[in-house]
């Protein structure tokens, strides 16, 4: 499973023009899943996302999680984070799960942050969406199941 957080802002994802998700300050999590991922991955990366001290305390040290903060995640799901480049010029997206299993535990990773109390918003599985954000910092963080 591959996570890229960034912090944000806000931030929004849109399908045909519909706004079907939505945060303010908080997080933006692209989430991609892999053939050998399972639900226990997910809610560990899960809980990892909440609780990594990324926000800036008042000192304006990253001393804080997300929840500290009181911020809100967006979670989108994205099998691109599981593009192979090594060859040619056209990304493979063959390293990526399948999409039922995707679907399973993209909501596995989104029921899990919720459950910890934090505003959710969702993209819609498969769907072409469209993602707004203000990166605030920048600060981006790349979480993976194999390391």
């Amino acid at each position: 499973m591959r996570v890229l957080l960034q912090r944000v802002t806000r931030a929004e994802v849109r399908v045909d023009g519909d706004v079907t998700g939505a945060v303010g300050a908080g997080l933006l999590a692209l989430v991609g899943i892999g053939p050998d991922d399972t639900a226990e991955v997910a809610r560990l990366l899960a809980d990892k996302s909440v609780d990594l001290r990324i926000f800036r305390d008042e000192d304006g040290r990253t001393n804080r999680s997300l929840t500290d903060v009181g911020g809100g995640m967006l979670v989108v799901s994205q099998f691109t984070l599981y593009g192979d480049t090594r060859k040619g010029r056209r990304p493979s997206f063959i390293g990526a799960a399948p999409p039922d299993l995707a679907a399973e535990l993209v909501e596995v990773f989104a029921a899990t942050v919720e459950a910890r109390g934090v505003a959710l918003g969702r993209g819609r599985f498969g769907a072409e969406m469209e993602v707004e954000l203000v990166n605030d910092g920048p600060m981006t963080i790349w979480l993976d199941s194999d390391g």
